[in-house]
């Protein structure tokens, strides 16, 4: 098996192959965050795949080789602010509610054991405020928080610097907190 940098190489030569094998060991994953952040899986499946499109396309511009993962990364978080900007309809989003009670500064209801009826309450409610959120927002919450990235592969997703991805990381749980206090009234 080639290394990432050779099949990028091969692959801005215009080997399918060798493009699709850079992208069918990042494609869950990938899948996963556009889930995160669209709360659609037709939705996300779209994003993945325009993204995956984009990236053959944009892909002799590439200039840094090993940094292809960073760069895919954030060719899908663009495709899913594209679908998130032209989207018409409203989705109910389904969050697991789990990964979210371990993050700082997010205090869902305090509980001891909830039944079912109590878990789909806590689920509507962020999804009701994770909607509120923009676009950026869900990103960074969906890449560091439900994805388990480092805040170092975050920033290289999203462009950012480390200390704007850590600032705008902080906004963002903030941002939830505000739209889950709004939604709990």
């Amino acid at each position: 098996m080639a290394t990432a940098g050779g099949l990028v190489e091969l692959a801005r030569r215009g080997d399918h192959g060798a493009f699709r094998e850079l992208l069918e060991g990042r494609i869950d994953a990938n899948l996963r965050l556009a889930a995160a952040i669209l709360g659609d899986d037709d939705d996300a499946h779209d994003a993945v795949q325009m993204a995956s499109i984009q990236a053959w396309r944009e892909l002799p511009r590439l200039r840094e080789i090993d940094k292809f993962e960073a760069w895919y990364g954030r060719i899908v978080t663009n495709a899913c602010r594209q679908v998130l900007r032209s989207r018409r309809r409203r989705h109910v989003r389904e969050i697991p509610v789990g990964s979210l009670d371990e993050t700082p500064g997010i205090a869902l209801a305090a509980r001891s054991s909830p039944g079912p009826g109590e878990r789909a309450s806590e689920v509507d409610l962020v999804s009701r405020a994770f909607d509120r959120l923009s676009a950026d927002a869900r990103v960074l919450l969906a890449l560091h928080h439900l994805e388990g990235r480092p805040i170092a592969e975050v920033a290289a997703i999203a462009g950012i610097s480390l200390a704007t991805a850590k600032w705008r990381l902080h906004e963002a749980r903030a941002a939830l907190e505000r739209a889950l206090e709004v939604e709990r009234r």
